[in-house]
């Protein structure tokens, strides 16, 4: 005897939270988006996948230039500044490709939205591993540059996924709620890049928290990331110090603006179709 199985489709009410078991279903289309992202993005480039490692070469060759040697702010230990100042970027990277990619992931995939039912929170989700993709090749390039260099890796770096973690959390809050207001508002893509490039110049990427002036240093702190990226760097060069408490406040933001995120977007995803 068959079997009939029926499946109701309702839109969400009120500021819900994720249903994992739709999640876990629709799990063949997550991994189909993402590699989807990950093709699209180095298709028809002169330099395909190399761009992974120009990327974080070029742009933390500028930044220690320019911080290390023009204005001589950073200021590393016993790490050369190029790794010194790599080791930061590497976070930023990761954080602000996931904040962006999340944030665009429905604009980019309306006619998807439109036409075929699937759990919208899969778009942005899917952003996460060509992000974690990109940093993983950095990470290599950054191993074998310690080895080859110095000052080589310490048993710090077994906190190194704990970093990873709240960062990409970090990311796909605020992409969540960008992604959420950029159906409705279309003018919060074009206020995205002014944001991450606030954040990147209020963030210990190039430099350490420690060289910020100390009646300057408790704002410094109150964003959220500045916790992050330091410990991030100190996993893979035991540069500088890590507070407990602004660890632990960075780690309390992080799953507060993740929480948002998700409640903000699940308030919104009933109209996204209508809307987009």
């Amino acid at each position: 005897m068959q079997t009939t199985y029926h499946l109701r489709i309702k839109p969400t009410t009120g500021f819900g939270g994720l249903n994992f078991s739709e999640l876990w279903a629709f799990r063949g289309l997550l991994a189909a988006l993402a590699l989807r992202d990950i093709k699209l993005r180095y298709r028809q480039t002169a330099l395909g996948v190399a761009w992974v490692l120009v990327q974080p070469i070029l742009a933390s060759g500028i930044l220690a230039f320019v911080f290390g040697i023009v204005a001589g702010v950073t200021k590393p230990g016993r790490s050369p500044i190029f790794q010194f100042v790599l080791g930061g970027y590497m976070g930023w990277s990761l954080f602000s490709s996931v904040f962006s990619r999340s944030g665009q992931s429905l604009l980019q995939h309306s006619a998807l939205i439109t036409k075929v039912f699937f759990p919208r929170i899969l778009l942005p989700v899917s952003t996460v591993l060509a992000a974690l993709l990109d940093f993983v090749v950095a990470l290599g390039l950054f191993l074998v540059l310690a080895i080859l260099f110095g000052p080589g890796i310490g048993w710090q770096v077994i906190t190194l996924p704990f970093w990873i973690f709240f960062l990409l959390l970090f990311g796909i809050g605020l992409g969540l709620v960008s992604a959420a207001l950029s159906v409705r508002f279309r003018d919060v893509p074009h206020m995205t890049p002014v944001l991450m490039q606030i954040i990147f110049y209020a963030s210990p990427i190039a430099y350490q928290t420690a060289n910020v002036p100390e009646k300057w240093r408790g704002l410094f702190l109150l964003n959220p990331l500045a916790s992050l990226f330091d410990g991030l760097r100190w996993s893979l060069l035991g540069e500088g110090r890590i507070g407990v408490l602004q660890t632990a406040y960075s780690v309390v933001t992080a799953v507060f603006v993740t929480l948002v995120g998700v409640a903000i977007f699940r308030h919104a995803e009933r109209e996204f179709a209508d809307v987009i």
